[in-house]
């Protein structure tokens, strides 16, 4: 008996790299998937069936139950029918994962209204709507796994404002959806992914490795920490009935680590008995709240934490460790 077996799923963009890693790896667990792909290039446009299909058999083979859809998460009606589709096949629905995404980027003045809304619709709209069919059926069968990809774009990208402005919608909505969902049984989390997939490839970055060594990172991440498939194990865990007591937490999947972000909280406040006068902030503000501010984390985060101090971190055994931030509300 897998971890997963009995229940089933829809996982978003699982045609390529994380999505289909995830897709895999769920059906190997002993769910029954539909592998949802529009088999879009990466700024959104066309359509193959391909990619899909080409899971679906994967999976199949490998001696597990898969479907393939077709449609377009950022078409309403379109992300209603994929969730439909597998209660229609199996009579519910437990597990959605929404990871279908395209890029456009853009530095904020050169985007366009229709680069904005083409990324905001695939990653946020996307989201929203096959959530919002999925949490009926989940609502009323009292159970259910939301997980959701962000990324540590939504940290302060500086040449992906439309990326960034949707990454970070999704984590708002993440908490909205798992403060509404979690009296019904149902959690919802996300993941900030990391992993050398065709995105990367996209990037200069990739080109670069391309013609110094021939292939592209993605074809050079097979079986090292690079993988897009070292986000799975998370995902299934996170998808099972183990984990019922995580619920609106934010994770970023790095490598071979998972890193727990904080939630927000303050930090500094300042109180007068009265309206603040503007003449009065002009003398406390930079001694007070803006004292030694820091710029917003941007996309290295992650790597910071590889430069902490060996004293810092606890062996777990089995080439395993943890580590605490020192500064964690307890």
């Amino acid at each position: 008996m897998g971890m997963l077996s009995g229940k089933t799923a829809l996982v978003t963009g699982a045609g390529r790299g994380i999505g289909r890693g995830i897709a895999i790896a769920l059906a190997a667990a002993g769910a029954k998937v539909v592998v949802n792909d529009l088999g879009a290039s990466l700024s959104g446009e066309g359509v193959e069936a391909t990619p899909a299909q080409t899971v679906v058999n994967e999976i199949v083979k490998a001696g597990g139950t898969a479907q393939p859809n077709y449609g377009s998460v950022a078409d309403f009606t379109q992300a209603t029918a994929m969730v439909q589709q597998v209660v229609d096949a199996w009579g519910r629905i437990d597990i959605v994962v929404h990871v279908a995404g395209i890029l456009r980027d853009r530095m904020i003045f050169n985007m366009t209204e229709a680069e904005w809304d083409a990324v905001i619709g695939v990653h946020l709209d996307g989201m929203f709507n096959v959530v919002r069919a999925a949490s009926a059926s989940m609502r009323e069968q009292k159970g259910g796994r939301i997980i959701s990809m962000s990324s540590v774009s939504a940290l302060g990208a500086p040449g992906q404002p439309n990326y960034a402005a949707a990454k970070a919608g999704i984590i708002g909505l993440t908490w909205s959806t798992a403060n509404a969902m979690a009296k019904y049984g149902v959690t919802v989390n996300a993941i900030m992914p990391s992993g050398a997939t065709r995105m990367i490839d996209s990037t200069p970055r990739g080109r670069q490795v391309f013609e110094s060594t021939g292939k592209w990172p993605s074809e050079l991440a097979a079986g090292t920490d690079r993988d897009p498939d070292n986000v799975a194990p998370i995902v299934v865990y996170l998808a099972s009935d183990k984990a019922a007591n995580v619920n609106g937490q934010v994770f970023h999947a790095r490598g071979y680590g998972y890193t727990l972000l904080a939630q927000p909280h303050a930090v500094r406040h300042i109180r007068a008995d009265r309206r603040w006068d503007p003449e009065e902030l002009v003398k406390i503000f930079p001694e007070t709240l803006g004292a030694n501010l820091k710029q917003p984390p941007s996309i290295e985060f992650g790597q910071k934490l590889d430069e902490r101090p060996g004293d810092e971190w606890r062996d777990l055994g089995a080439g395993r460790r943890f580590w605490k931030s020192r500064y964690e509300e307890p």
